[in-house]
């Protein structure tokens, strides 16, 4: 099997692991302990269009901050802790529901909350090509997408007898086996200290968090669901 890691489009026809670790794919992982389906979407005005189509709750930042009129921002913990009868989330965000847009494969959804699962589900359906796909920042790398990448690139290739990795994924394996390094740079990366100053700390703190949800989205006809469903 194949396994790759790329930056912004997949290399993959096969199956692809969307990663936005700070906030998107924690966000959209965490959102389906609460709802049947995320439906991205890439700008705010559409956003407010699916609210009213789907009497959904709207989420979403730009810049990592809510943006007005939202029910609430791309934060994986106050959507978590989010309490409505409603059974839609519609999100935009900066840069991970961006990439969805493209993807030509299966896409899932990674990050470290959901590592484990993820890479065990990318196993079980890919036929010869996993790519690891990293959001970014605005075209330009992010650490902590590479490092959450990693850790799903190491359960990945714990499932498949014959893993054949490019140079790229075994870097950020290698990067995020010291967990204690690792919690440290998504505080201090670049958009961990913009989220910091912001005010959503202990949203990076959850993000961090490894392995404590089985979720896993899957991305199809527009709309993300769990795979077991």
């Amino acid at each position: 099997m194949k396994v790759t890691l790329s930056l912004e489009e997949t290399t993959s026809s096969d199956v692809s692991i969307m990663v936005d670790a700070l906030r998107a794919s924690s966000t959209i992982t965490m959102a389906l302990d609460n709802f049947k389906k995320v439906i991205p979407c890439f700008s705010p005005e559409e956003a407010l269009e699916l609210k009213e189509k789907y009497n959904g709750v709207v989420a979403g930042e730009r810049m990592g901050q809510t943006i007005e009129g939202f029910d609430v921002g791309n934060s994986p913990l106050q959507i978590g802790n989010y309490e409505t009868s409603k059974d839609v989330l519609i999100l935009t965000t900066s840069n991970g529901t961006r990439i969805l847009e493209n993807m030509k494969s299966t896409v899932l959804v990674g990050c470290l909350l959901n590592a484990k699962a993820v890479g065990e589900a990318s196993s079980q359906i890919a036929k010869d090509h996993i790519d690891v796909v990293m959001a970014g920042v605005r075209g330009k790398f992010a650490l902590e997408d590479f490092l959450a990448s990693g850790e799903i690139l190491y359960w990945i290739c714990q499932n498949l007898k014959d893993c054949e990795t490019n140079d790229l994924a075994k870097a950020a394996i290698m990067a995020s086996r010291d967990y204690e390094s690792l919690k440290e740079a998504f505080c201090n990366c670049r958009t961990g200290k913009h989220l910091t100053s912001l005010g959503y700390a202990k949203d990076i703190e959850f993000c961090f968090s490894k392995n404590i949800t089985n979720n896993v989205a899957v991305y199809e006809g527009n709309e993300l669901k769990l795979i077991k469903d």
